[in-house]
């Protein structure tokens, strides 16, 4: 390129040989805007002004442009750019080792993500990320590791799984032996209470309905207290669910059934016509 004057004045058009702000977005792949951007800023200006007001890039300009373009490539802000371009005793390899730091760090940021992407995607698919032994080890010799994968079938599709998977895919095995100890811990209270001849209904079989809701909410998902009866009913009527609740106490079911119907209507519910909400 040949012929170039200074940005201040303006010279000959038929002397100047450049490129304009178009050629130059097309030739290096940058958009008119972040070109105009960094004119504006003094981080690469266009060299020369014709007469008919163009401003044009020379080589030189291109060459600091193709340098900002490298170094804008490699994540270096525009500031920092600008001190490496423009700053004499400025080392760049330091530069750069701070960048290359940041961008380790953002790759194990981002290995981070994928890991829990990836568990988020198999808590929503199984629903437990526990394999069978742990599974045994938490949960007792008595649990089937094929009841996730049949709630899955069943319940895949609901709010309430996508709120129980996303709480399942960040427990360890630790945590859910706490889920398994308190949910014992409160068992053991509503089989006491029903040896006591606590009446379903009272204050405190009432008491205990309210912390079998907060238990079951925290350790799975948002349990409302009309599907707290549709719960008590699935207790009484599902063998499975039956076994289990007549293990720590025989009738335990079906007292728990019918204290929770009675803490429903004291809230105005009917249990009769509760639904699944």
């Amino acid at each position: 390129m040949s012929g170039v004057g200074d940005v201040r004045g303006g010279v000959d058009d038929a002397a100047v040989d450049g490129l304009t702000v178009g050629e130059v977005s097309a030739h290096l792949g940058v958009t008119v805007r972040a070109l105009h951007h960094w004119d504006d800023i003094g981080l690469v200006r266009p060299s020369v002004r014709t007469t008919a007001g163009y401003r044009l890039y020379t080589a030189g300009d291109l060459e600091r442009l193709h340098r900002v373009v490298v170094y804008r490539e490699l994540g270096l802000g525009l500031e920092a750019i600008r001190s490496v371009l423009d700053g004499g005793d400025t080392d760049v390899p330091t530069a750069l080792r701070a960048q290359q730091a940041q961008v380790t760090e953002r790759i194990e940021r981002l290995r981070q993500l994928s890991v829990g992407l990836e568990r988020m995607i198999e808590a929503h698919e199984r629903g437990l990320l526990l394999t069978a032994e742990q599974q045994a080890a938490v949960f007792g010799s008595d649990w089937n590791p094929d009841w996730p994968a049949e709630a899955r079938e069943k319940y895949g599709d609901t709010a309430q799984w996508r709120q129980y998977a996303e709480r399942a895919a960040t427990r360890t095995p630790e945590q859910w032996q706490d889920v398994v100890d308190t949910v014992t811990e409160l068992d053991r209270a509503l089989a006491d209470a029903m040896d006591a001849g606590v009446e379903p209904g009272s204050p405190e079989a009432n008491d205990l309905v309210e912390r079998h809701r907060t238990v079951f909410s925290s350790s799975y998902f948002t349990l409302t207290r009309q599907m707290q009866v549709c719960l008590g009913r699935m207790y009484e009527a599902d063998p499975r669910f039956t076994a289990h609740y007549d293990t720590v106490r025989p009738g335990l079911a079906g007292w728990l059934r019918r204290s929770i119907d009675a803490n429903a209507r004291a809230h105005g519910i009917d249990p009769d016509t509760a639904s699944w909400e």
